[in-house]
């Protein structure tokens, strides 16, 4: 089998390619796989980075307020949308796929377009609860659209053919077990513990009112916690310091840049404090956690507080949002969950109902399927 698959832009779209392409590995290692991706994307070094090929076009997204500036961008985007599409072709037609798999970003809308336009048997993922523009525009010209979230079934068109699918999960996330995981951290069940953090680069707003919870944490040693602040978030130690806590003099306190170890600490907390990202959504959904969340308002379509709303609707999460986000909210949301042990069961198991955790093997039954048509 040979399969082309297309997404990037951001780790979202390109770490769901990675799994697919994995798994399909594993299934089939004779399987041929073929990434193309943005040239300047973090496609190429997450794809080289996993052992497989990727070839490059060239492809940017639309600015939305019309600025000088952004009419000039806009202008390069459609010649940049006109060539991409080009080039695509030319490597599809090269390396004559059995099938193509989209998983959204800029980079996927001119490639599946491309091989669908070819005549070539296509799929498109989607991950989030609210769907991106380029998977919108794909819909209804693919074979099969692959839902990671039930919700966005309403905001397509209802000519496409939708899959249930979920995301694809680490197989650490869902191996790792909670009594284990608590062991080699070196946590007991004196206290609650709590995982918080604002992905890589870090969430300003997360940092500062997480700050005031760890503080009055290391005073009353209510619960543990385990945060990262990112990499743009290095100057939270220093706020710390500066309101009397050193992180590193208290027990309960695990303050870090980066969480390298996410499958031990999501096995072993009792509540995560996040964005709602879809991979991290999935995964947190797969081990039963309760979860707050506080969706960005910077990612498009707004995509983050549609994942947040499915879990908050099942009763799994709470929703604090950004522009309401206060040390003290923040308090007093963790302290509702953490201090009635009913509550936190109810969103425990319906977190755990909602999740999917046979992402990987749904996606290559649809792609299956998807070959064996006539």
């Amino acid at each position: 089998m040979k399969v082309l698959l297309a997404g990037g832009g951001t780790a979202g779209h390109i770490n769901p390619a990675i799994a697919i392409a994995g798994y399909i590995k594993k299934m089939e290692p004779d399987a041929e796989i073929l990434f193309i991706g943005n040239r300047d994307g973090m496609e190429q070094r997450l794809v080289k980075q996993a052992g497989f090929e990727i070839k490059s076009v060239v492809i940017t997204g639309f600015k939305r307020s019309l600025s000088p500036k952004n009419i000039i961008h806009n202008i390069k985007t459609v010649g940049y949308s006109f060539e991409s599409r080009s080039k695509a072709k030319k490597i599809i037609k090269e390396f004559d796929p059995d099938i193509c798999i989209g998983t959204g970003g800029y980079v996927s809308g001119p490639v599946i377009l491309a091989a669908c336009n070819l005549g070539y048997k296509a799929v498109i993922h989607e991950q989030n609860a609210y769907p991106g523009v380029t998977n919108k525009m794909l819909a209804q010209s693919v074979n099969r659209v692959m839902l990671a979230n039930e919700d966005a079934k309403s905001r397509f068109s209802d000519k496409a053919h939708f899959v249930l699918t979920g995301n694809p999960i680490r197989p650490s996330i869902l191996s790792t077990k909670h009594k284990e995981a608590k062991e080699k951290l070196g946590l007991d069940d004196s206290k609650p513990i709590i995982l918080s953090f604002g992905g890589s680069l870090g969430a300003e707003c997360i940092n500062r009112s997480m700050a005031e919870l760890i503080v009055r944490s290391a005073k009353d040693q209510k619960y543990h916690h385990i945060h990262a602040y990112g990499q743009q978030g290095t100057w939270m130690p220093d706020l710390l310091k500066s309101k009397g806590v050193d992180p590193e003099e208290y027990d309960n306190l695990d303050v870090r840049q980066y969480i390298d170890n996410m499958d031990e600490c999501l096995a072993a907390c009792d509540l995560v404090v996040s964005r709602a990202g879809a991979i991290t959504l999935s995964e947190v959904q797969a081990k039963g956690r309760p979860a707050v969340l506080i969706p960005s308002p910077f990612v498009a379509e707004n995509h983050q507080y549609h994942n947040a709303m499915s879990m908050v609707n099942k009763k799994a999460a709470k929703l604090i949002e950004q522009a309401d986000l206060t040390g003290e909210l923040l308090i007093e949301t963790v302290d509702s969950m953490l201090t009635d042990k009913s509550v936190l069961e109810e969103y425990r198991q319906n977190a755990q109902k909602m999740a999917i955790t046979d992402a990987n093997e749904r996606i290559y039954k649809t792609v299956k399927e998807v070959l064996a048509e006539s």
